[in-house]
């Protein structure tokens, strides 16, 4: 069941949570919705794993489907490219949201853990290779072939953990559609709002989304988005991703310790 809301420092703790996941998705262009479920349980104090995930869905849905509305002015979002990711993705966004109610809350944070790391280190492997894709690459009709896989793929994992699944969305829709990365991330947009939203419908389904507490955190994420942006301006990307890459290893130790001293 949702947690009370009534409480002033839930509300806050709420706002707060929200900032932060939007100030690292301003920041570093992705990633920081995986912070969004050890936020909701450790410090707005959401008891059950399965419910975070389904608050945390439906906040990053409507978070990126805002999102979507922004890039859009300004020509970065290719719908059709888009759509052909998410379509094959939200089936797999359906499995991996059943396959998440079934995993018993313990097993499924232990294994959050991990995927924290995984995600970690993904980033900083980017970082120490970066290389440009264009539409003439040798292996983009393969890597066509292969997207209707990739999306399913990625929603599996954004239904199962709850999360929009944005940093693996942006390399695969830059090289299939032969997009720069300022259109792969407005592009990504629409797979990340159709997998967090089709998450968060299977688990309110279920009863396990908190509608009040997942309005407080889009408020607090488009906040949160606005000066991570600009922040973003100020600061090299590298620099950040890898302080981001730390912290997601920090995060997923800790839950590993708290969970097994619980």
């Amino acid at each position: 069941m949702p947690i009370e809301i009534l409480d002033p420092i839930i509300i806050f703790l709420s706002i707060i949570s929200g900032v932060i996941v939007g100030f690292s998705l301003g920041l570093i262009g992705g990633g920081g919705s995986v912070l969004a479920v050890p936020l909701l349980l450790y410090v707005v104090g959401v008891k059950d794993t399965h419910l975070a995930i389904g608050t945390s869905a439906l906040a990053v849905g409507i978070i990126a489907g805002i999102n979507i509305l922004n890039h859009k002015k300004l020509g970065n979002v290719k719908i059709r490219k888009g759509l052909f990711f998410a379509i094959p993705g939200i089936a797999g966004t359906l499995l991996g949201a059943q396959l998440g109610l079934w995993t018993p809350s313990g097993n499924l944070l232990i294994l959050f853990a991990g995927f924290m790391a995984i995600v970690g280190f993904l980033i900083l492997k980017k970082n120490a290779s970066k290389h440009e894709v264009t539409s003439g690459s040798s292996n983009l009709v393969l890597l066509k072939k292969n997207v209707s896989l990739s999306g399913f793929s990625v929603g599996v994992l954004a239904g199962y953990f709850g999360i929009g699944g944005g940093f693996l969305v942006v390399p695969t829709i830059m090289y299939s559609g032969g997009l720069n990365i300022i259109q792969a991330v407005g592009t990504s947009l629409v797979s990340v709002s159709s997998f967090g939203l089709t998450t968060a419908a299977r688990y309110f389904v279920a009863g396990q989304a908190d509608l009040i507490i997942a309005a407080l955190l889009i408020i607090g994420g488009v906040m949160g988005g606005y000066f991570g942006l600009k922040t973003s301006e100020k600061i090299p990307k590298e620099n950040l991703s890898k302080v981001f890459a730390v912290v997601l290893f920090a995060v997923a130790a800790y839950i590993v310790i708290r969970t097994a001293t619980a």
